[in-house]
């Protein structure tokens, strides 16, 4: 395997696996070092982190069929339930992602899991072009990560989005 590191991207917020990072202009993840990513998927038996990297690398209908054969093993799963509605995100069904991050949400509020549902529900509305929704959606998130003291690289993550949200709107108007 070659070694792909991409430059510039040290500022970019981390997404939660090594060699992975948000790109702040679409706030979608992207693959920055390959190696990194590799090796971190060798020593995991996570199948979720699978499916994220089969999805990083574009091949939704791989990650759509390790899905549910790993949601059929542990249906209640909480990364699972986000990596289906990435995997409808990743295939430009966003309203169906929408509507499958917003009924997580009801069975997660109140609870620590709630800002990183509303964190993925702001980007697949970001993505879907309603940067209102996602702005929204952003600043809950950070309110909550704030609130809860989340790790640093999370709140980050919830500012950069929200900004960026925030700037799309404000071109729009």
């Amino acid at each position: 395997m070659s070694v792909a590191v991409r430059e510039g991207v040290s500022d970019w917020p981390t997404a939660g696996f090594p060699g992975v990072r948000t790109n702040p202009d679409t706030l979608l993840p992207v693959i920055v070092n390959e190696d990194v990513m590799e090796t971190a998927l060798a020593a995991s038996d996570d199948p979720a982190d699978r499916i994220m990297a089969l999805l990083l690398e574009n091949h939704p209908n791989e990650a759509a069929e390790l899905l549910a054969e790993a949601r059929y093993k542990d249906p209640e799963s909480f990364r699972l339930r986000i990596f289906e509605a990435e995997v409808h995100r990743a295939t430009n069904r966003l309203d169906r992602a929408i509507q499958l991050f917003r009924h997580l949400l009801q069975d997660v509020q109140g609870s620590p899991k709630e800002a990183i549902v509303r964190q993925y529900l702001g980007r697949a509305y970001f993505v879907s072009g309603n940067a209102l929704a996602a702005s929204e959606e952003f600043a809950k998130a950070l309110d909550l990560r704030v609130a809860m003291a989340a790790d640093a690289s999370l709140i980050y993550s919830s500012a950069v989005a929200l900004q960026r949200a925030r700037n799309v709107l404000e071109l729009a108007s």
